[in-house]
């Protein structure tokens, strides 16, 4: 055989590597699931793990790029398993199935989807990276880090820098030393017109905007302009009347307060129709490329198992003991749904539905990843579209008025999106592997151990969260409550197709504006315009406050100044992504920053059971301006960081 299809034996899955990425992992999971729950959106974590990996094992001697490689895969199971979870689980709180997580569930639910999120994407391997492969954006862009890692010292202070900016700013914020606001807010009438303006005052929000980009960023501010800026100056102006209970409730209410009541009521559920048509859309326009996917993957596993002659870099896990854990994982989900309905006839058929639903997914999210990347992967489209086919299997087996059909259909779709998300981030990590020579089944193997660890802690951070924060609709003890807008848009789906009251004449109508952006963004690709409008994305903005979307769109403004600094012609990706590095850094050092601080500040919060126990006196605590121009330094700094020249970038 060959030196290059057999490569010399370099160290990968040593002991070192699988420990760091495990701490690694559980770490970026309790980050992303705060960013999730409190603005719907996590980020891939594979380039910062990477980068922390070659520092750390610097350190500890020098270590291969295969090994950091095997660091940074295990480790972004941190993002995929926080998405798959807070996208689902908190709908049992909201629902008030549970009144908190439990552990073994959540445990059960996050590790077995998650473990299941690996083997399905094994066959698809083959395909999606191999024989047709995908860009995977952030797979090529942990390649070029791992291949440049030489010299990791400054890549790693500048992770080191803004992960304390973020933490210091979010210890400042309303949740710690109230010294500035979370956000600056102003709403008002115009005449019989209301009138809003705001902008969250979160780093990491800004961090978010960077990394998505400009035409993200334009997408789901755009969304949520519809939202704010015209749907509730409407319908308070000529419908607010039809609703006589709603009027009352808001009657004499501040300008700010009304926005929100009418957006809480009635506008969000324009998103959540949007986001219908969005999940519906995905599944057909991938029909082709996925049965494709399937196929070929089915095919690579005989191969495997004919007795051909793999070469190391070409070797999945065996098909074979592939099957065996499938079995195995399985049975407890089974147990699982048992306990929930009591009947075996519907129990079994959840299971049936959640294995075929896991496998069909799982291909859908990893073909997206490999277009637009994990950051940007509709997973949260993908599990409404399995909870409602599960909703109307539920209601043939259970009754639409089963007090319990809710709840079923959540924890199918728990499951699904656990997997359907790590699905999608094996591949992009598989791609990562490929490019520098790395065996696929080690990488598999730790992805598994990844996101084993990562459920782990799920529990124990989500309580802490839900304790100190609130998760969902704001109480009088929790005012500034996380959103968790993924969790109430399955909540209220599941609720909806059970009996559930809810506003259908929004859900229909913004079903229609969902078709309408699908129609836009279509026309946009038949043109060849480097500008799109996902329909998902734009659902978000609806379904969010404008607040939480400014500052993303600003982030994605920088990332696009610093292509005009750079000079970068935006058909380039490589190019893209490699003049992106450093602010991308920077970035995910604000996110992370301020992630983990926010879940620091929850412990003397739910310890003492005070939610202001840090809050410095009045005269220490200022107002929106000082706040406007914290977040406006932190953007410079970022800008900064990212026209600066990457010392660790190949040059040549």
């Amino acid at each position: 055989m060959s030196a290059s299809a057999s490569p010399p034996a370099v160290p990968q899955l040593t002991v070192r590597a699988v420990v760091l990425s495990v701490i690694l992992a559980m770490i970026l999971a309790a980050a992303n699931a705060y960013l999730g729950l409190f603005a719907g959106l996590t980020i891939a974590t594979a380039i910062p793990a990477a980068v922390v990996s070659m520092a750390v094992l610097r350190v500890l001697g020098g270590g291969t790029i295969l090994e950091n490689n095997i660091v940074q895969t295990g480790a972004s199971a941190g993002s995929s398993i926080a998405a798959g979870v807070i996208f689902t689980i908190p709908a049992l709180i909201i629902l008030g199935y549970w009144q908190d997580f439990r552990y073994s569930w959540v445990l059960a639910i996050a590790g077995l989807g998650g473990l299941l999120g690996v083997l399905f994407s094994v066959p698809l391997r083959r395909t999606m990276i191999v024989e047709e492969p995908l860009a995977f954006p952030e797979g090529k862009a942990a390649a070029e880090v791992l291949k440049a890692g030489d010299n990791p010292g400054p890549g790693v202070r500048t992770l080191a820098f803004s992960g304390a900016l973020g933490a210091v700013i979010k210890l400042a914020a309303a949740s710690g030393l109230k010294i500035i606001p979370d956000a600056a807010i102003g709403a008002t009438f115009i005449g019989k017109f209301f009138a809003f303006m705001g902008a969250n005052l979160s780093p990491a929000l800004l961090g978010v905007g960077y990394i998505v980009g400009l035409n993200v960023g334009i997408v789901v501010v755009g969304g949520s302009i519809l939202s704010w800026q015209i749907a509730i100056p409407i319908y308070h102006a000529f419908f607010l009347d039809t609703d006589p209970v709603l009027a009352t409730k808001i009657a004499g209410a501040s300008a700010e307060d009304l926005g929100y009541a009418i957006w809480s009521a009635k506008i969000r559920y324009l998103g959540v129709g949007a986001m219908l048509t969005g999940g519906i859309w995905t599944l057909f326009s991938l029909r082709k490329s996925l049965a494709s996917g399937i196929k070929s993957g089915l095919a690579a596993a005989r191969k495997n198992t004919a007795g051909t002659v793999i070469a190391e870099t070409d070797r999945d896990l065996p098909m074979k003991w592939m099957l065996i854990a499938l079995v195995l994982f399985t049975i407890p989900l089974a147990l699982l749904y048992q306990a929930i309905v009591h009947d075996w006839l519907v129990s079994i058929p959840m299971t049936l539905i959640m294995i075929v639903a896991g496998f069909l997914f799982v291909s859908v999210s990893g073909y997206l990843a490999g277009l637009v990347g994990s950051s940007n992967n509709p997973v949260s489209g993908i599990t409404i579209a399995t909870i409602l086919f599960a909703s109307l299997v539920l209601i043939l087996l259970l009754g639409r008025d089963s007090p319990i059909g809710a709840v079923a259909a959540i924890m199918i779709g728990a499951v699904v999106c656990c997997a359907a998300s790590v699905g999608g981030d094996n591949l992009q990590d598989l791609k990562a592997g490929y490019l520098v020579g790395a065996t696929p089944w080690k990488q598999q193997l730790m992805l598994g151990i990844g996101a084993f660890s990562c459920a782990l802690v799920m529990a124990p951070v989500l309580n802490l969260l839900a304790a100190a924060y609130g998760i969902g609709a704001p109480t009088p003890e929790h005012p500034n409550a996380l959103a968790a807008p993924q969790a109430n848009l399955m909540a209220s789906v599941a609720k909806g197709m059970f009996g559930g009251e809810l506003p259908w004449n929004f859900i229909a109508i913004g079903a229609l504006i969902g078709a309408v952006i699908v129609a836009l963004d279509e026309t946009l690709k038949a043109r060849g315009s480097s500008f799109r409008v996902p329909v998902l994305g734009a659902a978000i903005g609806i379904y969010l406050p404008l607040e939480l979307m400014v500052p993303i769109f600003l982030g994605g403004l920088l990332a696009h100044l610093v292509e005009r600094f750079h000079k970068v012609d935006a058909r380039d990706e490589e190019a893209r992504d490699r003049i992106h590095r450093p602010g991308t850094l920077f970035s995910a050092g604000l996110i992370t920053g301020e992630a983990l601080m926010g879940i620091l500040i929850a412990i003397p919060i739910v310890v003492s059971g005070k939610g202001d126990i840090l809050a410095l006196p009045e005269q220490f605590q200022f107002g929106q301006f000082v706040g406007l121009v914290v977040l406006a330094v932190t953007a410079w700094l970022l800008y900064r960081a990212a026209t600066r020249p990457d010392p660790s970038a190949p040059h040549s």
